[in-house]
């Protein structure tokens, strides 16, 4: 490494896009590249799959476009972190070859008929524990399990199965290696001692059919997993030999770059799948037997409680209720939710009692498996601009109601919001963070937190800042923050307390009756 290299060449591949991004040791973008690109094929109803090998050569032209745009940075690479789309599913041959499409994290298969093939002494201890469901659903959700059923063959030619940033790992590095921060899923990980499960533990029978010798060796963020290879280089123009340092998933190090370190201060995601998280030294389980996550940091854990369908929301109101928005975007050539904004500019706090209830997916426990969307207080004044605000501060309801089992658990009070992803750019989005919590919200200086928080720990990773601490401090910094307003918080307060926080329970018993009805 010469003394000119002081870059961190982080690698993002979200959901939707892809992006290379160059970030100094002061936390500044010195060049980006993004591509979009189509994010799953759907054969089925519910299958949401991609070829592997579409995310490695969209990786690829990702890089390459770095380097046509911003060439003379290439010298100063230190070293490339990697971070990508969590609980997305790779089964590969010994040359790291995709054997079938991925299975992503939004899939909705189930391996309907599956029972936990679990020992007596397990099966005695979760149903005292009354956690016998909960099994069922990670037996249900595991696609491992799903590929016993309907493609054994599959599994037994798979020497490795991998999740997204392992398949890319290889490709980059020539090892099956993974960090250990990246592995979230339905698989045998041991997310207390941040290793693989050992060998009596409940995981590794629900997933009998998978071998010890089948998962990746790990490693913890900040260390080394291997070296761009020559193969490597030639594909993405990453020059050969630089190291390339294990970083985490992406809402992992979306955490780290939106700065939030310390359990008081609670990382918001505005992103696909919404989530709250804070980061701590300890184990502790947001909801019993729903572990925590690994954070970017080694030896610390992220508790996070989300809200699956998030801010796709967003997304789902404009292609069904917004045409006309749409249109007006196209011909003033200006984002849609700009004029969604503006369509909410004059909607009070509360949208005149129409409170939504943000569960157009169902969860594992809370909520559970039958739940779904709700949305009531419905009279002849409210419009779509309503409906819109009532999205955006549902939303946000379900993220402080995820804040306060946090609290409770951790026995630890959060004193301040940092909200990043794609939503976090809607000013009205951000006050009503503000104002639902009573806290001060924070818009990183940065819009790419979770590039920036890879690009912190590879700093980290090859001596460049000399520890995590010292890298936020100097990598990090607020932008706008947006201070709550005492009469919309008060609304929001009794609103939440005595409405959103009883939808739940008043309505599960019909959501299930739902669902037998109709199938």
């Amino acid at each position: 490494m010469s003394d000119k290299s002081n870059v961190i060449l982080a690698i993002d591949v979200g959901t939707q896009s892809i992006r290379a991004i160059l970030i100094d040791l002061e936390g500044s973008i010195v060049g980006k590249s993004q591509l979009f690109f189509e994010p799953y094929h759907s054969s089925q109803a519910g299958w949401v799959e991609q070829d592997p090998n579409y995310f490695w050569k969209m990786l690829g032209d990702a890089c390459q476009k770095l380097w046509q745009d911003h060439p003379e940075e290439k010298p100063r690479i230190a070293a490339v972190a990697l971070t990508t789309q969590r609980g997305t599913m790779v089964n590969v041959d010994s040359a790291g070859e995709p054997l079938r499409p991925a299975i992503t994290w939004m899939d909705r298969r189930r391996a309907e008929g599956a029972n936990p093939d679990l020992s007596l002494k397990w099966r005695t201890a979760f149903a005292l524990a009354g956690l016998t469901n909960t099994i069922n659903y990670f037996t249900a959700e595991a696609e491992a399990v799903w590929l016993a059923e309907h493609q054994p063959e599959i599994l037994e030619k798979s020497h490795k199965y991998l999740l997204l940033s392992g398949f890319l790992t290889h490709k980059l590095v020539g090892r099956f290696v993974d960090s250990t921060g990246c592995q979230v899923g339905y698989i045998p990980f041991d997310y207390r001692r941040f290793e693989w499960c050992r060998p009596r533990d409940w995981k590794w029978q629900i997933l009998s059919e998978l071998q010890l010798s089948q998962m990746p060796d790990l490693v913890p963020p900040g260390q080394p997993l291997g070296e761009i290879t020559r193969a490597a280089a030639d594909h993405t123009g990453i020059p050969a030999g630089l190291p390339l340092i294990a970083a985490a998933a992406d809402k992992a190090c979306e955490s780290l770059g939106s700065g939030a370190l310390t359990p008081n201060v609670a990382s918001l995601s505005f992103g696909t799948t919404a989530t709250i998280n804070t980061t701590h030294s300890k184990y502790i389980e947001p909801i019993r037997l729903i572990p925590p996550y690994p954070a970017a940091v080694p030896n610390h854990y992220s508790l996070e409680v989300g809200v699956y369908r998030g801010f796709w929301m967003v997304s789902w109101f404009k292609q069904e209720f917004a045409h006309l928005e749409q249109e007006l975007a196209e011909t003033e050539n200006r984002p849609v939710e700009a004029l969604f904004d503006e369509m909410i500019k004059d909607i009070p706090a509360g949208s005149d009692g129409l409170v939504l209830q943000p569960y157009w997916a169902p969860g594992l426990k809370i909520p559970g498996p039958e739940a779904r969307g709700g949305l009531i207080g419905w009279h002849d004044g409210h419009t779509r601009a309503h409906m819109y605000r009532a999205l955006l501060e549902g939303l946000v309801y379900a993220l402080r109601e995820g804040g306060e089992r946090i609290e409770n658990r951790s026995r630890q009070k959060i004193e301040s919001l940092v909200i990043s992803g794609g939503g976090s750019q809607s000013d009205r989005a951000m006050q009503i963070g503000a104002d639902v919590f009573g806290l001060p919200a924070v818009r990183p200086h940065l819009t790419e937190t979770t590039a920036l928080g890879a690009a912190i720990v590879g700093a980290v990773g090859c001596d460049l800042h000399p520890g995590f601490d010292s890298a936020v401090k100097a990598m990090t910094r607020p932008g706008r923050t947006f201070e709550p307003i005492t009469p919309n918080h008060r609304v929001y307060d009794a609103l939440y307390k005595n409405v959103y926080k009883k939808m739940y329970k008043r309505l599960q018993g019909l959501y299930q009756s739902i669902g037998e009805i109709t199938g």
